[in-house]
């Protein structure tokens, strides 16, 4: 039973949330490039895609209409509306990970952190990341000269009410220092790995040793 092989595990969702700005897209990327069990799922969005961003690999650009389809064909495992736009996460990829060991990450707002534990509670973990400042937050923000000076400020505005949303969470990582922000998020992903109900191998494997034991 050393074999890694032999060693069945279930996959875990890992949702990472945070106001725009805070960091979250950052730490996700690198927590995937580290680690080759672990996937971004990619969302279907109605909102146009920004530069440099191709579909299918940010997320899956769709018309309102299909996305309306979507929904009513119960395709997507959650869907919200969020910054006047449209975004969900397709169900059939997500349950086929889970099934077949592999885990799969989100980078989503509270409420698509909030549908996801409701549709698979068993298999979420979620982390919130907090900015060190909302003076730093807007800096962020316009430093990445991605959006117009509205909607900087409705994002802005919305953080507040983002943030309230921590307790919700099971990790909250405060990124004032990334390196240290992203060490606890490593630490946080290898030992939700590491939980006796996502590693079903382990009942066989005891029941081995125990029978030696006889």
């Amino acid at each position: 039973m050393s074999s890694e092989s032999q060693r069945a595990r279930r996959g875990l969702l890992l949702v990472i949330s945070s106001p725009s700005g805070a960091g979250k897209t950052s730490l996700s990327r690198r927590l995937i490039a580290e680690h080759a069990d672990l996937a971004l799922s990619i969302s279907a969005t109605t909102r146009p895609p920004r530069r440099g961003e191709s579909d299918g690999r940010e997320y899956r650009f769709v018309g309102a209409d299909r996305f309306k389809e979507m929904i009513g064909g119960g395709e997507l495992l959650e869907w919200a509306e969020v910054h006047e736009h449209h975004y969900g996460t397709p169900r059939r990829p997500i349950v086929e990970a889970l099934a077949e060991g592999r885990d799969v990450l989100f980078d989503i707002d509270w409420q698509g952190a909030r549908a996801i534990h409701a549709a698979q509670p068993d298999d979420t973990v979620r982390v919130f990341v907090l900015p060190p400042s909302m003076a730093d937050l807007a800096g962020r923000l316009r430093s990445r000269a991605q959006d117009a000076d509205d909607v900087i400020s409705r994002r802005l505005g919305r953080a507040k009410g983002e943030i309230e949303k921590w307790a919700e969470y099971d990790y909250v990582i405060l990124n004032d220092d990334f390196d240290l922000a992203y060490a606890e998020l490593d630490v946080v992903y290898r030992a939700e790995r590491l939980r006796r109900v996502r590693n079903p191998w382990i009942v066989g494997f005891i029941q081995g040793l125990l029978d030696e034991a006889i």
